[in-house]
């Protein structure tokens, strides 16, 4: 990887290692389909913003709407309405160490869908991950508290999961190039945004607020780096690099947010969490390890 790539890398790891913790402190007050549609109001008027300042585009081709409000929906409607509601039942590093997974279903529809080759060390580290993520869940369906809540988290969490990776492999298609990127994940942020709010507005009921500074503070950390800077470095990762080769950065988000739940949750780590924690990161580094080239003859 270039400096660039690795700096990315960086960045998107340690961001989207902390938003799961500051999730918990939009739950309460605010339903979660209004705070979702906060976040991503923030997020698409801060990629606008930034499109103005650097010159860019703040329009995209008629063309590229529905492909957008396929990715509005999927992205910042679905996967987040179901990984918001998901920390109602479970701790929030349980869906971080699920969403380490994202890369197995992306890899999986770039096979059928974009012709990329999946490869055996491929399968075998995921196997390895999905065996460590299920131990992982075993402990918490283990613990003390409903078992039936504790189930409706872990599904809400795989539908979630699900939703994102059709997003991402929508990034990596030839349609996805065929506009440009920042004021398409803009626009696409903003339909999100608008759906949500719909949702909310028919469900819910009007627009509701918690001026707690928790809350505020925590939807404009989401809203500014969590969405519009850390998807516009990820989806820029997914263009260069293919959807299952840009969840490398899934690797060390479950260590920081299993850390930060350890601290602000009180997880208790068992020495089943700790194996299942183990070998699913074993299984990510297993699969996304590439082989060593062999040397040109002619070189």
């Amino acid at each position: 990887m270039s400096p660039r790539t690795m700096l990315q890398f960086a960045i998107v790891t340690l961001i989207w290692g902390t938003t799961w913790i500051v999730i918990k402190y939009q739950l309460g007050d605010v339903n979660p389909s209004w705070s979702v549609s906060y976040r991503f109001l923030t997020g698409g008027l801060t990629l606008l913003a930034w499109c103005a300042v650097k010159r860019l585009p703040l329009t995209v081709p008629r063309h590229a709407l529905p492909f957008l409000f396929a990715i509005g929906l999927f992205q910042f409607v679905l996967n987040f309405n179901f990984v918001y509601r998901s920390e109602l039942y479970i701790p929030s590093g349980i869906p971080a160490v699920a969403f380490a997974l994202l890369m197995v279903p992306n890899a999986l529809l770039a096979w059928a869908f974009l012709k990329r080759p999946v490869s055996r060390q491929f399968l075998l580290g995921a196997t390895l991950g999905i065996f460590g993520v299920g131990l992982l869940f075993a402990q918490q369906l283990s613990l003390p508290g409903s078992r039936a809540e504790t189930m409706l988290g872990l599904t809400l969490v795989i539908a979630g999961v699900l939703s994102a990776s059709i997003a991402n492999v929508m990034q990596a298609s030839p349609r996805a190039l065929t506009f440009p990127a920042l004021p398409g994940l803009a626009w696409a942020m903003l339909i999100g945004a608008g759906v949500n709010a719909l949702v909310a507005m028919v469900f819910v009921g009007p627009p509701q607020f918690d001026t707690a500074p928790s809350y505020w503070l925590g939807f404009l950390y989401l809203g500014v780096f969590a969405s519009a800077l850390a998807f516009a470095l990820y989806f820029d990762l997914i263009r260069k690099m293919g959807p299952a080769e840009a969840a490398w950065t899934s690797v060390l988000i479950p260590i920081i947010a299993m850390a930060i739940s350890t601290v602000a949750e009180d997880f208790r780590w068992t020495p089943l969490a700790i194996g299942g924690s183990a070998l699913a990161l074993v299984g990510l580094v297993v699969a996304l390890r590439q082989p060593a080239r062999r040397p040109d003859p002619q070189r």
